[in-house]
């Protein structure tokens, strides 16, 4: 498994922007399908966007579809979420995700093996 670590949460106005970064270790991380999903306590982790390993197809739940923008770079094993337009119902913990060789259901959190720590995001009115 790859180990990640999120990077780049904090506190926003409604309306801002944040780049989130999730670095991985291992020599094998272009062959990762990566995911972000976010979580508020009390509440089920909720997708937010992914990537596949095969073509850098882009998949997006649609709470954030034209808002937030899911990329990578392989070279310095990252994969980045540029969230724009930001309101207070994005606040939560952000969490980069991953699974090798995957091709499926990506909005599914247990379709990944490779989990981050998370990175908090919190959007003031």
């Amino acid at each position: 498994q790859v180990q990640l670590a999120e990077s780049g949460g904090g506190l926003v106005q409604a309306g801002g922007s944040l780049r989130l970064s999730c670095a991985a270790s291992g020599l094998t991380f272009s062959y990762y399908t990566c995911g972000w999903f976010r979580q508020n306590p009390g509440k089920e982790r909720e997708f937010v966007a992914a990537i596949t390993w095969s073509n850098g197809r882009t998949v997006y739940a649609d709470s954030v579809k034209g808002r937030f923008t899911i990329s990578r770079d392989n070279a310095k094993n990252t994969v980045y979420l540029q969230m724009n337009s930001l309101n207070p119902e994005d606040t939560a913990v952000y969490y980069c995700a991953g699974r090798i060789f995957y091709s499926g259901n990506y909005d599914r959190d247990t379709a990944y093996d490779s989990w981050g720590q998370g990175t908090q995001v919190t959007v003031s009115s």
